[in-house]
């Protein structure tokens, strides 16, 4: 039987959700789906995986929710459940972080589609900064950007605090994996007098998808938390 995995997520108010979690967890359970979901004020971020008929009724009951009606996922194949279990949990926030005011519901940067991208960052006006942590970028990244050399998201803060400065750093450019880290690392520069502040819309893994290898500026291979460890296309 095939699997569809399919990891999502959506920066939006969710103020019901204890409720919301048991309704989840009563469809997730009867189409035996596995994984985990998050839910908290800001939004939800969830991975999870399913029989492709069950995965569409699924997230086709999450789409009827107004709040997630353009919830975009990115889908793959396996042969088997990736995960074991499956657990709905609310939380502070869906990408801990630990700074209130970097709500992309309140301010964020500007999406930059990925066939716009490579125009951006070689402005030599744009400073690109790669928000993911040093492991990830060791192993690739876009030629010229900035690498925070973080262990962690949470000490992101410390590294603007250090490096940059909304005088002088008029246009930056941001990128992560997947484009969640990028939502709250722009919505904090925003918060911090950086008023023009761009970012990869659907993060490297989009940019892999849509743009031509022989156009393409990224360097090396792109870290994933899976078996693949990291991908190139």
């Amino acid at each position: 039987m095939t699997i569809v995995v399919a990891a999502f997520y959506k920066f939006v108010r969710v103020d019901d959700a204890a409720a919301l979690r048991e309704r989840l967890l009563e469809a997730l359970r009867a189409g035996d789906i596995k994984g985990t979901i998050l839910l908290a004020p800001e939004g939800i971020n969830g991975t999870i995986s399913g029989a492709s008929e069950a995965m569409g009724e699924m997230l086709a009951l999450l789409r009827a929710d107004p709040r997630f009606a353009d919830l975009v996922t990115k889908d793959a194949t396996t042969d088997a459940h990736p995960f074991k279990r499956l657990k709905v949990k609310i939380k502070r926030e869906i990408l801990s972080f630990g700074h209130p005011e970097a709500d992309p519901n309140v301010r964020a940067g500007t999406y930059v589609a990925p066939p716009d991208w490579n125009a951006l960052i070689s402005d030599p006006e744009v400073l690109v900064v790669d928000t993911r942590n040093a492991y990830e970028t060791a192993i690739g990244t876009f030629a010229g950007a900035v690498d925070p050399k973080t262990r962690s998201f949470g000490e992101f803060p410390a590294f603007v605090a250090a490096a940059l400065d909304p005088q002088r750093h008029r246009k930056i450019a941001m990128f992560c994996t997947g484009g969640i880290r990028c939502e709250k690392a722009s919505a904090y520069l925003r918060a911090h007098g950086f008023d023009e502040v761009y970012h990869l819309q659907g993060g490297i893994l989009n940019y892999l998808k849509q743009v031509p290898a022989d156009e393409s500026l990224w360097q090396g291979d792109c870290f994933v938390f899976d078996e693949r460890g990291g991908v190139s296309e």
